[in-house]
């Protein structure tokens, strides 16, 4: 049997309109959340931050810096360049400078991922609102339709009540299963800006432990 898209949801019921509205919506907010995360804000934590740590401990405060300007995109560069452009501050402005720079991204990480558990809800019950129509509707052809049209009213409303249904949870459960991976996501990386906040601050005391106690030598372009 032929699939047809426009008979589909004319048979589902007015409630079918909004629930394609939010599979569009969570469609979109969906794909770039996964895009923006994996791709343009992800770098390999590990890999980055030991080659952080190699300039670092080497003095080489100007390649540290490139390479997080190299990697501009992605939200673990830009923290520790925050930290590194005050490399021949006290302790307490490198902490504070990496505190801002996670604060300015905490929200372009986490923005938009909450809507999609609100717009899976939403369809799931968008989709029980049209269930509860086309029941609605069996019953009044059952009591009403004569009896040449009570079965065809009585398929209508069942087709109302399951085609809602359907389409209320085609929509929520890839939304919820695509939320639930890009919410991990935001969340390592996050945590991977913590840790890799509190190792560099380490890093730039052990240079000047080893320096006696004398000031870091900054890089150009810093607050010095």
């Amino acid at each position: 049997m032929d699939w047809n898209l426009a008979k589909w949801v004319e048979d589902g019921g007015v409630f079918m309109w909004p629930i394609l509205l939010c599979a569009v919506i969570g469609a979109t907010i969906s794909a770039e959340r996964v895009i923006f995360l994996f791709l343009r804000a992800s770098v390999h934590a590990q890999t980055f931050l030991a080659q952080i740590q190699r300039h670092v401990l080497a003095g080489e405060y100007e390649s540290a810096l490139k390479l997080c300007n190299a990697e501009s995109a992605a939200v673990l560069p830009r923290v520790l360049k925050a930290g590194l452009l005050r490399a021949g501050r006290p302790e307490n402005e490198v902490r504070d400078a990496l505190e801002e720079a996670t604060l300015e991204i905490t929200p372009l990480v986490q923005q938009r991922i909450p809507y999609m558990t609100t717009i899976a809800n939403l369809c799931t019950l968008l989709g029980l609102l049209g269930t509860i129509q086309g029941l609605i509707l069996s019953f009044h052809a059952v009591a009403e339709a004569s009896a040449e049209q009570r079965s065809t009213a009585l398929a209508s409303g069942i087709a109302v009540a399951m085609n809602a249904t359907f389409a209320g949870l085609l929509v929520a459960i890839p939304v919820l299963s695509v939320h639930a991976v890009v919410a991990a996501r935001a969340n390592r990386i996050l945590d991977e800006v913590d840790y890799a906040s509190a190792r560099l601050v380490n890093l730039l005391n052990a240079v000047r432990s080893e320096s006696k106690g004398g000031p870091v030598p900054p890089p150009s372009g810093s607050l010095e």
